[in-house]
C-alpha cells in the first residue's frame, strides 16, 4: 500500500531517494529555475542551480516515507487534512509564494496546483 505525503528538500536529496518511489512530483523553489512542469532550466547562457530546493509531493510505500522522516535533508508537512499550520521552516522556504504565517499543507498543495497542476493534493 502506498501514501502520498509532501516534503520540502532539494533536487540532489530527492534523486538519491527517488528510485524508491511510486511516483513523485516537484516544483522548484528557486523561481529563476522554476518551469512549468517542475523541470529546471538548462538552456545555455541561463543561471541554472544544480541544487535547488523543491517542494515534493511523494507516493510511496511506508518504509520509503520513514526513510525521507529520517533524513534530515527532507521535511516532511504536515497531512493537508490535518489542519495544522506548516513549520516556520517550511514557510520561509516557501516565501516566494506569499503565504500567511499559519498556512496548511493543504493552501500550499492548492497554491502549487496552479503552477504545477500534480502537486495539488487529490483524493481518490
Amino acid at each position: 500500500m502506498t501514501g502520498k505525503r509532501y516534503y520540502i528538500s532539494t533536487l540532489t536529496d530527492w534523486q538519491r531517494h527517488a528510485g524508491r518511489f511510486s511516483n513523485s512530483h516537484w516544483f522548484s523553489l528557486t523561481p529563476a529555475e522554476a518551469e512549468s512542469g517542475g523541470a529546471v532550466r538548462t538552456r545555455p547562457n541561463e543561471s541554472t542551480n544544480s541544487n535547488p530546493p523543491i517542494i515534493v509531493i511523494v507516493e510511496a510505500d511506508k518504509g520509503a516515507h520513514l526513510a525521507l522522516e529520517d533524513d534530515p535533508a527532507f521535511e516532511a508537512l504536515p497531512d493537508p487534512f490535518s489542519q495544522r499550520p506548516i513549520s516556520d521552516r517550511a514557510l520561509a522556504a516557501l516565501a516566494g509564494f506569499n503565504l500567511r504565517p499559519g498556512a496548511t499543507t493543504l493552501e500550499v498543495s492548492e497554491l502549487l496546483g496552479r503552477l504545477h497542476p500534480l502537486l495539488r493534493h487529490r483524493v481518490f
